[in-house]
């Protein structure tokens, strides 16, 4: 099926050229090659909402001196009052978080640097998933209770735990919730509740992650207790890995933290990534190991590579285990702790490789299911540490809002994922009289359901998702791609490539730039390659002669189209490193 290629219109030109003019700090005319890639360049820049030179210098050279300071969070100066006077009094402390990467990596990050203030009398906390479910259990609260913890800072989690909360006041349990969601109308009653989304907070970023949170929290101790702020950078690897599997956008305090955060990963790693690195057969170039892939690693090696290993420990067996990988603090340990999470991820993999093939075989056995603007989908023995991977999975195939269920105990416990632009969080918020409770944000929304409230869920998510579209204009999104600028071949350079690279890193709302080329042919080199994959060398006639390498992953099935014809590109532009030898490769998307 061909897709629809839009292409992106919002730039004005005489403000693009001005910044051309500028970023080119004057040095070539606007006939040059050079302006042109200085105008492509500024036109990606007005793509992104930055039109004047010195934003486009705070894009390009983020400072950690340009984040918000902790205290403007609502709550702070309450927060860090009662963890200082825990720690005068030797109370013990419980950092308790959700066991996903966010959840996990946040734990790691307040456990790390509260043990440092008092080793004896702090520990963390990752609810089972199959036994307490997400969020904070009253199961947790009862074990923190017996072993004497007056103090529960709960991250990634506890924004809708009021009756939780309650419930630990009884017992002389005071809380401090570090949380990113979407808060419910009745508020938990905490001691301080640090929370951008909350309606009082004014805190001027509101997209952190869970553990970004936990981040301002430890940066507010820091200053509050007059240590060196340079501290504080040893986190940013933890906040970095929350981003990118938190799919939040790497827009704004986000962006800073996550470009410090990788060039940490990248000079300096810690014991537990080191170890899962080698698990997953890829090193930073700091390491110069036989048999390992050595690169600069960006947001897409932790994505792929580290994030869903980490994410396996708290899907088959324990949260705990990726939190113990995350503070190892020698070699030996963490490489058996990464040993454990590896046969986890296999373990994981079997069970996400079936549940996919039974949900998509659902879909094509129902025309009705096929035909709906949303899935939904059912099975009561369906794994569910997998539903949330398999309802990604789904999309890939049926690029619409997903939602998977299995059966948990009495009730029926579903992962939603959305796709680009809808807001998940709030269709399943429309359907909230059907739900015993249900949490998350735009991208990604857990929900526990009575079974016999199935059928009527599924037609009122259906009706949600369709008005949601409508009103957003968003009916054809499956079947589009946003081309950002269109392209000569004779416009490629290694100087484009360089600053290409500078919008690093990429992810939701920092997109990786997406390019378009009418009239192209194959030198006669096309060829499928791997499953069904095209591999294929392409130039522009009557312009250049300059031959580039193409790789069209999964469109093996275009080979016919491009045989003896001209032919429109869709691509990315990267940079291909071989043998340790680099070149510019275009990663096609689509050809038509």
């Amino acid at each position: 099926m061909n897709k629809n290629w839009t292409l992106n219109a919002q730039y004005d030109k005489t403000l693009t050229d001005k910044l051309a003019t500028m970023l080119a700090d004057g040095r070539c005319d606007a006939d040059s090659s050079e302006f042109k890639t200085y105008s492509i360049i500024a036109q990606l820049l007005f793509q992104r909402g930055i039109t004047d030179f010195d934003a486009a210098r705070r894009y390009f050279s983020p400072q950690l001196s340009d984040l918000h300071s902790p205290f403007l969070m609502e709550d702070m100066h309450k927060a860090v009052e009662r963890i200082e006077q825990a720690l005068k009094q030797n109370e013990k402390i419980l950092v308790y978080g959700d066991y996903d990467v966010d959840g996990t990596c946040a734990v790691a990050l307040v456990y790390s640097y509260l043990r440092q203030s008092c080793r004896q009398n702090v520990d963390f906390y990752i609810p089972n998933r199959y036994h307490e479910g997400y969020g904070v259990s009253l199961q947790s609260i009862d074990w923190a209770f017996e072993n004497g913890f007056s103090l529960i800072i709960s991250l990634d989690c506890g924004i809708k735990a009021a009756k939780q909360v309650e419930y630990a006041r009884e017992r002389g349990i005071d809380f401090i919730i570090c949380d990113h969601h979407i808060p419910d109308d009745h508020i938990p009653n905490a001691y301080a509740i640090l929370d951008p989304k909350s309606p009082q907070c004014n805190y001027p970023f509101k997209e952190l992650t869970g553990c970004g949170v936990g981040f301002k929290l430890v940066e507010a101790l820091i200053r509050t207790r007059n240590e060196d702020i340079k501290e504080i950078n040893r986190y940013l690897d933890l906040v970095t890995l929350s981003i990118g599997a938190d799919v939040v956008p790497i827009t704004g305090e986000n962006r800073i933290l996550a470009v410090y955060g990788l060039k940490q990963i990248n000079t300096n790693p810690r014991p537990g990534l080191v170890a899962l690195f080698s698990c997953a057969n890829i090193m930073p170039a700091v390491y110069k190991k036989d048999g390992f892939f050595q690169k600069v690693l960006n947001m897409q090696d932790l994505l792929f590579s580290i994030c869903p290993r980490l994410n396996a420990a708290g899907r088959m067996e324990s949260g705990n285990t990726a939190v113990k990988a995350l503070i190892a603090d020698n070699s030996t340990l963490a490489s058996e702790i990464a040993n454990d999470i590896n046969k986890c991820n296999d373990e994981r993999r079997k069970f996400d490789r079936a549940v996919t093939k039974e949900a998509l075989a659902i879909i094509e056995a129902d025309k009705e299911i096929a035909e709906r603007k949303s899935t939904v989908l059912y099975r009561p023995n369906w794994h569910k540490g997998v539903i949330g991977i398999v309802a990604s999975r789904v999309i890939e195939h049926y690029y619409k809002p997903t939602i998977i269920f299995t059966q948990s105990e009495d009730c029926l416990v579903g992962s939603a994922r959305s796709i680009s632009g809808f807001d998940i969080h709030s269709a399943v918020a429309q359907c909230a009289d059907l739900l015993e409770h249900f949490g998350g944000h735009k991208s990604a929304a857990g929900l526990t359901m009575k079974e016999e409230n199935l059928p009527q869920f599924v037609m009122r998510f259906e009706q949600a998702v369709t008005s949601i579209m409508q009103k957003e204009n968003m009916i054809d999104v499956a079947d589009s791609l946003n081309v950002d600028v269109e392209l000569s071949l004779n416009d490629i350079s290694e100087r484009l490539m360089r600053l290409i690279k500078r919008f690093e890193p990429f992810g939701y709302q920092n997109m990786e730039p997406l390019f378009a080329t009418s009239r192209v042919v194959d030198t006669g080199s096309a060829r499928t390659v791997g499953t069904n994959h095209l591999k294929l060398s392409v130039i522009h006639p009557h312009i250049s002669s300059q031959p580039y390498d193409a790789i069209g992953f999964t469109l093996g099935q275009k080979l016919p189209l491009i045989k003896n014809n001209e032919f429109d590109i869709c691509y990315h532009l990267q940079e291909n490193n071989y043998n340790g030898t680099k070149s510019l490769q275009l990663n096609i998307k689509d050809i038509r």
